[in-house]
């Protein structure tokens, strides 16, 4: 145990420093201010309130399984080399689920039971954050070449899992990604001011210094002169593993909503995270002196605000269709389940607006066809439905609008059809419980076969889809399961 009396010694969750408002505003840094060696001594403290509770369910919160309880004890013990060895035998990228992952793991301390949960993310991230400053990250090379050749159709963050697992065990194998640089929507989805590039790229440094390949710019089941054909990938490869993400968004069902100016948000957050890259835009779609009005009160509409103010927006509203979250658990959110809470994350911060029971109608236009106005009305529940409030309609100005109310499937049409696996009615690929599709030798996993999810979701099935790769390829795996096909965690 790491303080016996450390949860009674500390009882309030100590974070690190986030950058003035005004100041983080003018740049895409990330918010927090730099972690100093000197200041580890706080994270150190946060540690020593682990309990090592004799059943960790922080361990079920985390579809990883990282050994929470273990590297808490070797933090506080100042032992941070060990520590970053404990945290990388469950988890692949810990600096990416140390920043963008909403920590299901501190939902099920036992602490926060009756106190503020130890504060396991920022443990996490600084762990892993010394150890790229002192060097411990290294290339863990295969021992042997199994001489089998797969293929990785996708680079996010369940298919560079998927990868590195297999390249340890010894196949050789080849990430194919469409867009014109790796990282998926780690690169493109996530705003910088919440995961700066640079972690995804030293990243992908130890990917290709262990043998993994990648080929960018390729189109595969496409017509295109970068495409790459079905038969040739099933030639070529001995197995593919589908990890194509969840990237159609869900339509605005309402009047006007093909008004010039109405986005979905991932194609606002993709342009700016190419504008921040220094990338030309043709036509950005920009927030500068607009009135914004964001349609769904998630972590995606959350990276919309925090992206529209830093482009300079008049105003930012964000219209969630159902009531506001209660700000603490309440009995229909029992622990150790991950509640729905009201939240201030850092983009809420930095200014706008939020409304709840907010449905809209329809959009107004203008004689060009442009969007002026979103015609709101109060929502009310029907038999379970959520449905507008006659006689409560009111105008919001906007003259940009982003769709960030979720996904409804995978892209890629004329790959998943030219290779013939199925598609559920959630337009999810399906598998089996092996994370196989009905195609001989072709797996899926992430948000492609399981729904829009966390990220901690998407290397927890791609470490898992590589040990069902691994025993089709060689009869026999000792690859990590840490999940198994439509796991779900706890609820009531």
């Amino acid at each position: 145990m790491a303080d016996p009396r450390g949860f009674l010694r500390y009882r309030d969750r100590e974070l690190p420093a986030r950058r003035p408002v005004p100041v983080r505003l003018m740049d895409w840094r990330e918010v927090y201010e730099a972690r100093e060696k000197g200041t580890l001594s706080v994270v150190s403290r946060q540690a020593g309130r682990c309990m090592n509770c004799g059943i960790p369910f922080c361990h079920q919160g985390c579809p990883l399984g990282n050994l929470i309880p273990e590297w808490n004890d070797l933090v506080y013990r100042d032992d941070w080399q060990e520590a970053s060895e404990r945290l990388h035998a469950t988890n692949n990228f810990p600096e990416f689920t140390g920043r963008a992952c909403p920590a299901p793991c501190e939902s099920s301390c036992v602490l926060g039971i009756n106190q503020p949960p130890v504060t396991i993310k920022n443990v996490e991230v600084s762990i892993i954050d010394r150890a790229f400053e002192e060097g411990w990250v290294e290339p863990v090379e295969p021992t042997r070449q199994t001489g089998r050749r797969v293929a990785v159709v996708g680079s996010g963050p369940a298919g560079l899992a998927a990868a590195q697992q297999l390249t340890r065990a010894g196949h050789a194998v080849v990430v194919l990604e469409k867009d014109d640089r790796l990282g998926g929507l780690l690169r493109y989805g996530i705003p910088e001011f919440k995961l700066e590039k640079r972690h995804v790229d030293r990243r992908l440094e130890q990917l290709r210094a262990e043998g993994t390949r990648f080929r960018t710019g390729v189109d595969v089941g496409g017509d295109g002169p970068e495409a790459l054909g079905v038969e040739e990938l099933r030639s070529r490869f001995d197995a593919v593993v589908l990890a194509t993400g969840a990237s159609v968004p869900r339509e605005l069902p309402v009047p006007g909503h093909e008004a010039a100016g109405v986005h979905p948000a991932m194609d606002y957050l993709t342009q700016a995270n190419r504008l921040v890259e220094g990338d030309w835009v043709g036509d950005p779609i920009s927030a500068e002196g607009k009135d914004v009005v964001i349609i769904g009160g998630g972590d995606t509409g959350a990276d919309c605000l925090g992206t529209a103010l830093r482009q300079g927006a008049r105003s930012v509203t964000t219209l969630a269709i159902g009531t506001r979250p209660p700000s603490e658990r309440d009995d229909s959110q029992p622990w150790p389940t991950h509640p729905v809470l009201f939240e201030v994350s850092t983009a809420h911060e930095e200014g706008g607006d939020r409304s709840y029971l907010a449905s809209t109608t329809r959009l107004e236009t203008d004689e060009d066809g442009a969007v002026t106005g979103l015609v709101v009305a109060r929502t009310q529940y029907v038999d379970g439905s959520r449905v507008p409030t006659p006689d409560t309609e009111t105008v919001l100005p906007a003259q940009l609008v982003l769709v960030a109310m979720g996904f409804s499937g995978t892209r890629g049409p004329g790959l998943l059809e030219q290779l013939g696996v199925d598609i559920s009615s959630r337009g999810n690929i399906v598998h089996d419980g092996n994370w196989a599709t009905k195609v001989p030798g072709v797996f899926t996993a992430g948000d492609c076969a399981r729904g829009q999810s966390l990220i901690v979701w998407a290397i927890a099935e791609g470490r898992a889809c590589a040990a069902a790769v691994d025993e089709h390829l060689m009869g026999s795996t000792s690859l990590p399961r840490p999940v198994r096909p439509g796991e779900k965690p706890v609820t009531v």
